[in-house]
């Protein structure tokens, strides 16, 4: 889906008002938000106070929107907070205590599973799937809306190798595309981003003969120009005439957006896509009874699915030294992975609703949320 900016704030606009104002009816559906193995805690939403703090994704902004308006709804006296400051900032501020929950575009790795599990007081984490989305490859040429670009001619724009945009690699896959001598401008994010984390993820499974970094979070090569954030980079691609990015679809706008070679096709990024490829890809080994990171398959072949796409996590301790952070995390988790709260954010961000077996599995893992006792 492809909105201008003012289109799109209209649509937000709307949408959360429209939430704010069903808060009341779907509160009744969410009793075990307050309730359900809450380890004795608050049993009503107008017990719950106090505050919760989130931190991380940039790429989640619209859909944390439409989540904090449909939360406070039912929870008037929580304060809430989310920081989009990237994926590496969230789980940071996670793992040092400073927030209560982090949103990550990409998993814990090893050592941070480690030290997140040390900050929480039983020593297991949560890591919930509840936001998953393309990531579009956008660029600003005019009178080109869309193009077709294979993974190593994506690759190759963002390693240097390919220059300008009536490159022969990138004309093979679009004869009808009329094809400027404009000059490249690559754009990637200047902060630890788990959507950078997934986008060369990709790039190094499915162009490995022509992308040699290792996948990070931090952009691994020199060149191209840098911005903070999805909206920072956007802003940058929209205002430079040949630049190109990746981002979170549900931010391209206006912009022009790729179609990326699977198998003999050429797929568009759009949510369905995206929870096509997600719903194919085995889950990480080795994670304990509440983590469900997932193991994108980046070379699906199977029609209809869109292998650059980003999972982004819900991440938080099982058990917090604390009864008020215990509850209030959540009631806030029971919300977003309630129907409601999926069908809200996307409608605001244009990203996927999890399935169903990927909420059962998140519901067991909120209904175990507790504090020390």
């Amino acid at each position: 889906m492809k909105l201008s900016t003012t289109t799109r704030a209209a649509a937000v606009s709307a949408s959360l008002a429209a939430v704010l104002a069903l808060a009341a009816c779907g509160a009744s559906n969410e009793d075990s938000g307050s309730d359900s193995g809450s380890g004795g805690g608050s049993d009503s939403a107008a017990e719950l106070s106090g505050s919760l703090v989130g931190a991380g994704a940039s790429s989640q902004q619209s859909a944390m929107e439409a989540w904090q308006a449909g939360f406070e709804g039912e929870y008037p006296d929580v304060q809430f907070s989310y920081a989009p400051e990237g994926s590496g900032a969230g789980r940071e501020q996670f793992i040092n205590g400073s927030a209560d929950f982090a949103g990550s575009d990409a998993a814990l790795d090893e050592e941070e599973l480690t030290a997140a599990s040390e900050r929480c007081a039983g020593g297991e984490v949560f890591e919930l799937p509840n936001y998953i989305s393309p990531i579009a490859v956008a660029f600003n040429l005019e009178g080109v809306d869309e193009l077709n670009l294979t993974p190593a001619t994506i690759a190759n724009i963002f390693n240097g190798t390919i220059t300008t945009w009536n490159d022969p690699a990138i004309a093979a896959d679009n004869a009808d595309a009329t094809l400027p001598a404009t000059a490249i401008t690559p754009v990637h994010r200047a902060d630890d981003s788990g959507t950078t984390e997934n986008f060369t993820d990709y790039l190094h499974q499915a162009a490995a003969d022509v992308w040699t970094a290792e996948p990070d979070g931090v952009w691994p090569l020199e060149g191209g120009e840098s911005a903070q954030g999805t909206s920072g980079v956007i802003e940058v691609v929209t205002n430079t005439v040949g630049a190109i990015t990746y981002a979170d679809a549900s931010r391209a706008g206006d912009l022009g957006v790729a179609n990326v070679a699977v198998g003999s096709d050429f797929v568009a990024p759009s949510p369905e896509a995206a929870a096509a490829v997600v719903e194919n890809s085995p889950a990480v080994e080795g994670r304990g009874e509440y983590d469900f990171a997932i193991e994108v398959n980046r070379l699906t072949e199977g029609t209809g699915e869109y292998p650059v796409v980003l999972v982004s996590y819900h991440i938080g301790c099982v058990e917090y030294d604390d009864q008020e952070k215990a509850d209030n995390v959540k009631a806030f988790m029971n919300y977003v992975i309630s129907e409601d709260g999926q069908a809200t954010a996307a409608e605001n961000a244009g990203n996927a609703q999890i399935s169903d077996t990927l909420r059962e599995q998140a519901q067991g893992a909120v209904d175990a949320i507790t504090a020390a006792g």
